[in-house]
């Protein structure tokens, strides 16, 4: 019996092992899981995960508190707003952009790199991966860079910090090198693409405007670099026309992904449903310094940008606008709270809005700076400053027709350009009309008021701020850092300088 069981069990092993091995691969083979990746539905994710960053934290309450245009009395997400140190806040956006969008960025360039007929989408990808860096190095400064997502490709767990400068210009090369190489002849991404379907044409002007907006960049610390940069984007030809304007679209749904963050992450967090300017869970207004600048120079996007609630609609009139002054501690009665502006949910707050990455307004605006250098002679720095006003204007559009200002002559006539003016007059006008055309893009407007100093704002001096009642200049690294890549960030921290909010980074020297 004994001798016949052990038989039985031979036989059933051996016959196991056999149908192991002749079906072997489909049996090991995961059901759920995608071997080969599809760049098209990758490339997709990743630029849904890359404008989708912790909008809230990073936008509103860190770069828009600090840069007066959103003011709160409550202290704890008053981070930017009264330059406080919360981690929760200022680590989010390094957090998250690596897992996610430059890691997808990352997968989209080994999918495609090998094959010629797929060149559009490896460069695009680079130069979507171009903008990717260059939003988190202006935050933080040094960052792992040329390392950095390569764990699943090269096994790099704990990449090392390159320097800002390097950084720098490795982008500039990349973009340079990747709109070289864009041929229309070649497919795309086509309806996986979301900002411009594909299209090579408007990818290279992207590029070349992206280019720009770096190279202006590093007037601080090398303006010989910076005009070489500058003249190079001008000459591959920037976006000039609302048509080529960098804008990426949304729905209502179905799912969360498909909302625009600014709107969708706002109200979420903060401007609730329901709460009609009353009790907004992070007592978020628009700030007094920003609405008293629309409201002094008579300026028409403060109704797309701004409304004052009254029962359940917002008042967009210029006249009832009221901004809330930053480093406020003491909470106004609720019927009071409402008497102050709040973004417009009807526009930049609406769940189906369009958001724009880099429009004709900042790269005339940006072409008026190189021209009152002297590094550009196309056109004069008065009438690109016009024209730069006039692209903000007819931009409004873009959140429906009816938005759209088509006439600036009142505008223009009551806030002439003064182009009789000093460099430093004519640099205020300038990045003043910035800070006002990239409303929402905090981002973007932190780390060009960073470099310019235009506007001018009066800084708040709350008790308990931890920068001596300077604004920030960066954010500090996650503390997560601290004990998983120790070594690599010790190196950063000895190469830029200590880890606080007022430490300068390269460019900002």
């Amino acid at each position: 019996m004994k001798k016949i069981t052990i038989l039985y069990m031979t036989g059933l092993l051996l016959g196991s092992m056999s149908s192991c091995t002749k079906d072997f691969e489909e049996i090991n083979t995961n059901p759920n899981v995608v071997e080969k990746p599809n760049p098209n539905y990758i490339f997709s994710k990743a630029q849904l995960d890359g404008l989708n960053n912790n909008y809230f934290f990073t936008n509103i309450l860190e770069c828009g508190g600090m840069l007066q245009h959103y003011a709160t009395y409550k202290e704890a997400s008053g981070v930017g707003d009264k330059y406080l140190s919360n981690e929760v806040y200022y680590s989010a956006y390094f957090n998250q952009v690596y897992p996610l969008a430059l890691n997808e960025t990352e997968i989209v360039i080994n999918a495609v790199k090998s094959n010629a007929n797929d060149s559009n989408k490896l460069n695009i990808a680079r130069i979507w991966k171009a903008y990717l860096y260059h939003r988190i190095t202006d935050l933080y400064g040094d960052i792992p860079y040329s390392e950095a997502a390569k764990a699943n490709s090269e096994q790099i767990f704990l990449p090392k910090y390159d320097s800002q400068e390097s950084i720098y210009k490795d982008l500039l090369k990349e973009l340079d090198e990747a709109a070289t190489a864009l041929d229309a002849s070649k497919p795309s991404f086509g309806g996986a693409d979301f900002i411009y379907n594909g299209d090579v044409a408007k990818w290279k002007k992207f590029s070349y405007s992206l280019m720009l907006r770096l190279g202006l960049r590093l007037t601080k610390v090398d303006a010989d670099l910076a005009k070489t940069w500058v003249t190079k984007a001008i000459a591959g030809g920037v976006i000039l026309n609302g048509t080529d304007n960098a804008i990426m679209k949304y729905t209502d749904g179905p799912n969360d992904f498909n909302r625009n963050p600014v709107g969708f992450d706002s109200r979420r967090q903060d401007f609730t449903a329901g709460s009609y300017g009353q009790k907004n869970v992070e007592g978020g207004k628009l700030a007094k310094t920003f609405i008293d600048l629309l409201q002094v120079t008579a300026d028409p996007r403060i109704s797309v940008y701004a409304g004052v609630w009254q029962g359940t609609v917002q008042n967009t009139t210029l006249a009832v606008q009221k901004g809330f002054p930053n480093g406020t501690k003491t909470a106004p009665p609720a019927a009071e709270q409402a008497t102050y502006s709040e973004p417009n949910q009807s526009t930049v707050f609406k769940y189906d809005a369009p958001l724009v990455l880099i429009s004709n307004a900042e790269t005339n605006l940006y072409l008026a700076e190189a021209a009152a250098r002297g590094w550009y002679t196309g056109e004069t720095d008065k009438d690109l400053y016009e024209k730069g006003v006039k692209a903000s204007f007819l931009n409004m559009g873009i959140y429906g027709a009816a938005y759209a200002i088509t006439d600036a002559t009142a505008y223009l006539t009551l806030n002439p350009f003064n182009a009789a003016g000093s460099f430093e007059a004519k640099m205020n006008q300038i990045h003043t009309q910035i800070y006002i055309a990239l409303f929402v893009d905090e981002q973007e407007i932190y780390s060009n008021w960073r470099r310019t100093g235009y506007p001018v704002l009066i800084p708040v001096n709350f008790p308990g701020n931890v920068t001596n009642g300077t604004i920030p200049r960066r954010f500090k690294y996650p503390t997560s850092e601290y004990s998983v890549n120790s070594t690599n960030l010790a190196e950063a921290i000895k190469r830029q300088g200590e880890d606080t909010f007022t430490t300068k980074i390269w460019w900002d020297k």
